[in-house]
């Protein structure tokens, strides 16, 4: 390489060139290319499956090209683990937060390099180097504070606090917004500005195309293992990005049709869980969607866990179909037709060491597959499989694992689950976090289509641009009381905001 070919590529903080790697049956990627300039956020867009997590994963040291180069400040580097990689000043922040719930945020952060005193781990040092880098990335988090009690936004915040503690000068954030409000993602937003200051390097994955234009300086995206178009924010359209994803428009991402409203559902009266909400009443009709919007903690998915039984509510009555329900587990509600896909697919949703057909059967083994007490096991089958062509779920077969699926297909498999019992009702929260454009698509029409023959559906969703396009009304919530119920014609962002946050 020629003097001058090599400093054009040391003025890049990350070069990948060519790369490919397949695994049994599929190619990930196939020679993908892309640059990161010192001190820019460089955005990776795509569907779910397209390759994204792939090559993700092979510049953090965790997957080893079979083909392709890594250059680092212009010398090619080669991982054969993340702790190389770390070495090498690289950290990943996965979209599934590795945090440990009953240790301090101060141990999260620096464990395993704790600092020590006469052979224990000096805590007043470790207390201290923790608030000097919170002070530093403007996070105001106690280091004593236990994990498990704080808030999703917090977590993802020790997470970006931890990867700067190994002083990293390329960070690999991957859809670090998914599970935060529009004000927690402003704070993400100014800490990426701040580390673009410092000349650090973000390769940012996202789902959210609205993000780009105020985060990112350059996109690349995705599209069956290839990367099929690089540039500029403000040289690239939503329609635009969208087709280079999809490889298709798509032409409503919110199919909202007007509701046809039948028998009043699901009925809650004065419902009550003290410090989680208060005195919550509404009605939800059959061929409606009522959309349930809020802050981090205003107690939405706490309600909808009452609702269901998870965490049963200390007063207040739940009437189904005009009946009173005593909702003290999740099987009594399961068996009135109530299904619920949960916020944290990972934590409440899926099996992640079962595969695909168990993960879909969890909720209808005890009701038409079971004879005698035993599974009949091919009419379970091919109903299974049914529901993976309806919901066009990408999987080899049923007895794939289904940590081995993208979110988008975990999280449709998840709906199935629910479909399979035929319910009255869904309790939806949070059913397109971390889902690309294409199957967000594919899942709001399917809510539609459900919605039009008579379903019910309780629509709780971070996004506003959701809880607008999808829901006939909306419930706003503010510190566990209802703020406002609103028709979804006389709704818009700030509206919904000003109730949010009062």
């Amino acid at each position: 390489m020629s003097l001058a070919a090599s400093e054009r590529s040391a003025d890049y903080l990350l070069e990948v060139r060519g790369v490919s790697k397949a695994f049994p049956g599929v190619m990930a990627l196939d020679e993908v290319s892309l640059r990161l300039r010192h001190g820019s956020v460089h955005a990776l867009m795509g569907e779910n499956g397209a390759g994204k997590s792939t090559l993700m994963n092979i510049i953090a040291g965790i997957y080893t090209p079979d083909a392709g180069e890594l250059r680092l400040q212009g010398r090619i580097v080669h991982f054969d683990s993340p702790r190389q990689a770390l070495r090498h000043g690289i950290a990943m922040i996965h979209q599934e937060l590795n945090l440990l719930p009953f240790m301090s945020v101060a141990e999260n952060i620096w464990i395993g390099r704790e600092p020590q005193r006469f052979g224990l781990i000096n805590h007043g040092e470790l207390r201290h180097r923790t608030r000097g880098l919170l002070e530093r990335l403007q996070i105001d988090l106690d280091p004593d504070a236990e994990v498990r009690r704080l808030s999703i936004a917090a977590r993802q915040l020790i997470e970006i606090a931890r990867a700067l503690s190994y002083d990293s000068q390329l960070l690999i954030m991957d859809e670090p917004t998914s599970a935060l409000t529009e004000r927690d993602a402003q704070q993400l937003f100014a800490i990426v500005r701040g580390l673009k200051r410092e000349g650090r390097g973000i390769l940012y994955i996202t789902h959210r195309i609205e993000e780009l234009a105020e985060i990112a300086d350059e996109i690349s995206v995705l599209r069956d293992g290839r990367n099929v178009g690089t540039g500029h924010p403000t040289d690239l359209t939503r329609d635009e990005i969208i087709r280079l994803m999809v490889g298709r428009t798509l032409e409503r991402i919110f199919p909202h049709e007007p509701a046809r409203l039948g028998p009043v559902a699901l009925a809650v009266h004065n419902l009550t869980l003290p410090g989680h909400f208060h005195d919550v009443s509404f009605e939800l009709r059959c061929g409606e969607i009522l959309g349930v919007a809020g802050l981090v903690g205003s107690g939405r998915s706490k309600l909808a866990e009452a609702i269901f039984g998870m965490t049963p509510a200390s007063s207040g009555r739940i009437v189904l179909e005009g009946r009173e329900l005593r909702v003290d587990s999740p099987r009594a509600t399961v068996a009135r037709g109530v299904g619920f896909v949960t916020e944290d697919r990972k934590e409440t949703g899926c099996f992640l060491a079962l595969d695909v057909l168990d993960n879909l059967a969890v909720a209808v083994l005890s009701r038409d597959f079971v004879r005698l007490g035993f599974i009949r096991g091919e009419p379970l089958r091919q109903a299974c499989g049914e529901m993976l062509q309806r919901l066009r779920v990408k999987t080899p077969h049923l007895h794939e694992c289904i940590g081995n699926l993208s979110g988008g297909n975990q999280q449709k498999v998840l709906l199935g689950r629910w479909l399979l019992l035929n319910p009255k009702i869904l309790i939806l929260d949070e059913p397109t976090r971390g889902v690309d454009v294409g199957a967000k698509a594919e899942i709001h029409q399917l809510i539609s289509r459900l919605v039009a023959a008579g379903l019910a559906v309780l629509l709780i969703s971070s996004e506003l641009p959701e809880i607008l396009g999808m829901s006939h009304r909306i419930m706003v919530m503010h510190e566990g009381r209802v703020t406002g119920m609103l028709a979804s014609e006389h709704a818009d962002q700030v509206t919904i905001m000003n109730l949010a946050a009062r």
